[in-house]
């Protein structure tokens, strides 16, 4: 067998059956093997920030990985921005990276690159293949590190020439790590400063974030009064429907630091202490009260779910406790006729009328909070937040999350600046046929950067007002979005909005609405 149909059947024998790539030259041998393997889904993208961004956001709804194919270390460059939103997500994704022929690599072509430094900077797991008799070893082993808990980005580096060489049969499933049992005597330390009293808070990050996790933590919170809070950098949060709603903490270090206030124990679960995003004049950069003792449930590769619910049997309570703090769904805001159309309006009316279990892959930057506030009230979804806060990853996310549950209403949330990062995302989407609907938030400005110019003790004169403006010339969503297949129409009051909108979840997408904003 030669060697890029032993690579795609022992990808598809290890459970990873979808593939987004941009191929090249060297990887021609893997695009004419697709036709011998039909169990592997082949997605083609325009650029490779989406492939990366579309494997991460199929791996945060279904936690096992989908492959990437890219060409050469350039390629691998293009992808890196989001490989590292993956990283920081503890996605699970098998990064398949093309190279010259070994006889070509002794000459140093246009196109040579050290792969392999590239992608240190982004994966844990990276093996260059040294023969084609290696490839389904190789790739049965990447599948097993990106899968090693918490979840990781493997990199796998293979020859040209040993694509097209004999390579033998494909390798079998390897075996993959379990994620780590949940220390008993730690468990029964945090139950004892829970029972003391005093005031004691759970972060949760990982899967503790998700249904399971998010009930329990609840029930601890209605047993114990301990205050709970939410990473705000988890991959996926279960959000909605009235589920128990744990505190995300805001963004900016002032509020994530009020939120944290008071707090005499921060137990972490799944999940680091927490920094801010930024470093700030005169500001610390760790989160964490002055005093407050910092304890470990569950380390991030560990069992949070299982520790939690260890935590709430050791206060006193067995897994079945009913009176857990689930939140009572309140009624959807109500919405003024007429209105200009601001985040706030949008937020309010994304809540009346988000389609039950939809996934929304958001990255709004400065609106992100507006908007959010108002989704409480709606029924239940899965939030797809910014990880790793390299900008471009919200539209190839939601790629990923479309692929990765077709029964399933995708959103994606973007602002118009971050949006221009990958809008060949839109194209995907469209060859595709993905039931996505795309907001573009258009302030025609990166707004972000007016706020964190004033916070960094900088001003705003014209040159420098001029760096942040994207009026001159003025962006066209509706173009753009119709020039790669994606239907378009453009919001500017809140009642077109309303209408847009609501035409838009009631059919399968892609659909794009441009709300331009106040």
């Amino acid at each position: 067998m030669k060697g890029a149909e032993c690579l795609l059947r022992t990808l598809t024998a290890n459970g990873v059956d979808t593939c987004f790539m941009n191929p090249g030259t060297s990887e021609m041998q893997f695009v004419s093997a697709l036709d011998q393997v039909p169990a592997m889904r082949s997605l083609l993208c325009l650029f490779e920030g989406v492939c990366s961004g579309a494997a991460d956001g199929y791996a945060r709804m279904l936690r096992r990985p989908a492959a990437t194919l890219l060409h050469l270390g350039p390629g691998l460059g293009n992808g890196l921005a989001n490989f590292h939103n993956a990283r920081k997500a503890h996605s699970p994704v098998v990064s398949i990276v093309g190279q010259h022929t070994t006889q070509h690599l002794r000459v140093d072509a246009p196109l040579s690159a050290d792969i392999e430094a590239f992608a240190r900077t982004v994966s844990e797991h990276v093996r260059t293949v040294a023969c084609a008799a290696d490839l389904g070893g190789d790739a049965a082993a990447a599948v097993a590190a990106a899968c090693a808990p918490p979840g990781q980005v493997a990199t796998l580096i293979v020859p040209a020439d040993f694509s097209w060489s004999e390579a033998g049969p494909p390798a079998g499933l390897a075996p993959r790590a379990g994620f780590a049992e949940p220390d008993r005597c730690r468990v029964r330390e945090i139950a004892s400063l829970v029972r003391r009293g005093g005031s004691v808070g759970l972060l949760l990050g990982g899967s503790t974030l998700l249904d399971r996790g998010i009930e329990t933590a609840g029930q601890l919170a209605a047993a114990t009064g301990v205050r709970v809070f939410a990473s705000r950098y988890g991959a996926r949060l279960a959000c909605g429907g009235g589920r128990f709603a744990p505190l995300r903490l805001p963004y900016f270090p002032e509020a994530a630091a009020s939120a944290l206030a008071g707090l005499e124990h921060l137990v972490l679960v799944e999940c680091k202490a927490p920094v801010s995003f930024f470093g700030y004049p005169g500001r610390p950069s760790v989160l964490v009260p002055e005093g407050s003792a910092v304890h470990t449930l569950a380390p991030i590769e560990g069992d949070g779910v299982q520790a939690l619910a260890a935590l709430l049997e050791e206060c006193g309570r067995g897994p079945g406790a009913q009176d857990h703090a689930t939140r009572p769904k309140g009624s959807p805001p109500e919405l003024t006729p007429g209105a200009e159309l601001t985040p706030d309006a949008v937020g309010r009316t994304l809540a009346r009328c988000l389609p039950h279990d939809a996934i929304v892959s958001e990255e709004l930057v400065s609106s992100g909070a507006a908007v959010l506030r108002h989704l409480e009230a709606a029924p239940r979804f899965d939030l797809l937040p910014v990880t790793g806060g390299s900008i471009g990853q919200g539209l190839p996310v939601a790629v990923g999350a479309a692929v990765a549950c077709p029964g399933r209403k995708v959103i994606a949330l973007e602002a118009d600046g971050s949006s221009m990062y990958t809008p060949q995302s839109l194209w995907t989407m469209a060859r595709e046929r993905l039931d996505v609907v795309i907001v573009i938030l258009a302030n025609r400005r990166y707004r972000i950067l007016d706020i964190e110019m004033e916070r960094t003790g900088g001003s705003a004169g014209p040159r420098a007002s001029e760096m942040l403006d994207l009026r001159h010339p003025e962006l066209d969503w509706v173009k753009l979005s119709e020039g790669m297949g994606v239907e378009a129409t453009r919001a500017t009051t809140t009642d077109e909005f309303l209408a847009q909108w609501t035409e838009a979840v009631k059919r399968p997408g892609p659909r794009l609405i441009e709300a331009v904003t106040a």
